[in-house]
C-alpha cells in the first residue's frame, strides 16, 4: 500500500504547527509514502539548522522552500493584514509552479488549515488532492462553525451549542468572544473553514475517544478524519525507530532539567511553562513566582530568555534545590520523567495533547486563541487538571496557585485522585490510536491508500 504515493506537506512557519505536521510526515514515510517537507523562503535556512541538529535530515525526507516574499528571519508571528496577504500571494505561486516542475505529480499536498487557499493551488493542477490538517481540536473546529453560522455573538457570556457542555464566554477562543482583540488572527483562524466542503480530506490532530460527540456532529458536516495524537511514536506506539523528539524545534536546546528531575522524588515535581509566544504582565509574572514557591512543592519553570527580567531580585538564587528555572525545556522527555507530579500549562493544543499522551495531571492557566476551551474540557469534560480562576481582569493570585496545585498533587485530595485515574485512562487510548489497527492508524491508512490509487 502507497508505494507510489508523493506527498507535499506544508506547514504555517511557527512551531506549534509545524511539530504535529512533521510527525505527520514521518507517519507517512513509514507507510512508503514519499514524502517533502515545504518550508518558506524566510524560515529555510533556520529550520535546516535546527533539522541538522535534531536529527531530522537522517529521514527520507526533502525540504524544499517556498518564496514567502520576505527576507530570512522576518518573524512569523507577523499578524498584520499585510503579512498574510504577501504571504498567501507569494507561497501560492511558488508552490503551483513547485508542482508544475514536479514529474510524476504530487498525489496529494497536506496542508495547514490557516492556509486554505492552498485548495485553489491544488485545484489548478487536476489529480492533486488537497488535504487540510486541523492542528487543534474538533471541539475548536464545532466552535468557530457554530460562530461562523450565527449560533452565537461577540461578547455572549452564555453559549448552547450541541454536543457540548454549556459555556461561558471565558470558554470561548479569545477571538471569537471579542473579535476585535486582534482582527487579522480572527480572520485567519475563521478562514479555515471557507471551503471545507471542497477539501479532499479533513483531517485533525486528535483521537476519538477524546471527543466522542463533538467528532459525531463534525461527522455529520464532513468527512473529518482523526490522525492523532501527532507526537513522537516512542511515547506512544513506539513502532517508528528512533522517533523519540519532533527533530526540529525553532529554540535552542537545554537539558541541565533532566539532571535536577533525576535528583526529586516520584510524582514531586511541578512542571511550568506557558508556551513559546505566551507573554505574562510583569505583575501576574510575580505572583506566579510567589504561588510556585508557596506551594512549598519542587518545581521546574521554563522562563523564556526575554521574559527572565520580569522575575523577581534574587528569586532564582533563594529556591536552592526547591526550584530550577530553564530557558527551553525538552518537554516530552520532562512529562515523561518519573518525578513530574503536573504540568502547569497554557493549554496550548500540543502542550495538552502530550500530556494526555503521557498520562500527566495538568493545571490550566490559559491565555490565547484556543486554550480557554483546551482548559474548559480539561477541567469539566476530560477531568484530567483544573483551571485557574482569575480575577474580572485576568488576573490570577499566588493563592489560587496554591490552591489549584493542592488539588491536583496531594496525594489524599480526592479530586486528584480522579484527575490522575483519568489521565492515565486517556493516555491508554492516545496510545492505541496509533497502535496497530488503533483508530487514528487506520485513518492515515485510509488516506495513503486513497491517494495512491
Amino acid at each position: 500500500m502507497g508505494d507510489e504515493a508523493k506527498v507535499l506537506v506544508f506547514s504555517f512557519p511557527i512551531q506549534g504547527h509545524i511539530n504535529p505536521l512533521l510527525q505527520f510526515s514521518k507517519r507517512l514515510i513509514s507507510k512508503n509514502v514519499t514524502v517533502t517537507f515545504l518550508t518558506t523562503s524566510s524560515t529555510h535556512n533556520n529550520i535546516i539548522r535546527r533539522a541538522i541538529a535534531g536529527g531530522a535530515t537522517a529521514l527520507p525526507l526533502s525540504f524544499v522552500p517556498l518564496d514567502d516574499g520576505f527576507e530570512e528571519g522576518h518573524p512569523s508571528t507577523d499578524s498584520s493584514p499585510e503579512y498574510f496577504e504577501k504571504f498567501q500571494e507569494n507561497v501560492s505561486r511558488s508552490l503551483s509552479q513547485l508542482i508544475s516542475s514536479m514529474e510524476p505529480k504530487p498525489n496529494a499536498v497536506v496542508y495547514d488549515s490557516c492556509t486554505p487557499w492552498v485548495l485553489n493551488v491544488c485545484r489548478e493542477h487536476p489529480g492533486v488532492a488537497a488535504a487540510s490538517f486541523f492542528t487543534q481540536c474538533s471541539t475548536v473546529n464545532a466552535i468557530y462553525v457554530h460562530s461562523l453560522r450565527g449560533a452565537f455573538k461577540e461578547f455572549q457570556d452564555d453559549v448552547v451549542l450541541p454536543a457540548m457542555p454549556p459555556l461561558k464566554g471565558s470558554d470561548l477562543p479569545v477571538f471569537l468572544y471579542d473579535n476585535n482583540l486582534c482582527r487579522p488572527l480572527f480572520e485567519l483562524l475563521c478562514s479555515q473553514f471557507e471551503n471545507v466542503d471542497h477539501i479532499d480530506f479533513f483531517l485533525v490532530n486528535s483521537f476519538d475517544e477524546l471527543e466522542v460527540e463533538v467528532l459525531e456532529w463534525m461527522k455529520k458536516q464532513w468527512p473529518v478524519k482523526n490522525i492523532g495524537p501527532m507526537i513522537p511514536s516512542m511515547y506512544l506506539d513506539k513502532r517508528l525507530a528512533g522517533d523519540k523528539d519532533y527533530g526540529l524545534s525553532l529554540f535552542s536546546a537545554q537539558n541541565e532539567c533532566l539532571d535536577w528531575l533525576d535528583s526529586k522524588p516520584h510524582g514531586s515535581v511541578i512542571y511550568v511553562s506557558f508556551g513559546s509566544i505566551a507573554v505574562l504582565k510583569d505583575a501576574q509574572m510575580i505572583e506566579v513566582a510567589a504561588g510556585l514557591k508557596q506551594t512549598g512543592h519542587n518545581f521546574l519553570w521554563v522562563v523564556r530568555e526575554t521574559e527572565t527580567k520580569k522575575l523577581p531580585s534574587n528569586y532564582i538564587e533563594e529556591l536552592g534545590e526547591k526550584g530550577l528555572i530553564v530557558k527551553w525545556s525538552p518537554q516530552l522527555q520532562v512529562l515523561a520523567h518519573k518525578s513530574i507530579g503536573c504540568f502547569m500549562t497554557h493549554c496550548g493544543w500540543n502542550s495538552t495533547l502530550e500530556a494526555l499522551s503521557l498520562g500527566v495531571s495538568l493545571i490550566g492557566m490559559p491565555a490565547y486563541s484556543d486554550q480557554p476551551t483546551n482548559a474548559k474540557f480539561i477541567e469539566d469534560v476530560w477531568k484530567v487538571g483544573v483551571r485557574v480562576k482569575a480575577d474580572k481582569d485576568g488576573f490570577v493570585t499566588k493563592e489560587e496557585i496554591v490552591r489549584c496545585v493542592g488539588e491536583v498533587m496531594e496525594e489524599m485530595s480526592e479530586k486528584g485522585k480522579e484527575i490522575r485515574k483519568n489521565a492515565l485512562r486517556l493516555m491508554d487510548y492516545a496510545k492505541k490510536a496509533l497502535s496497530e489497527g488503533g483508530n487514528s492508524d487506520k485513518n492515515i491508512d485510509e488516506f495513503v491508500a486513497k491517494i495512491a490509487k
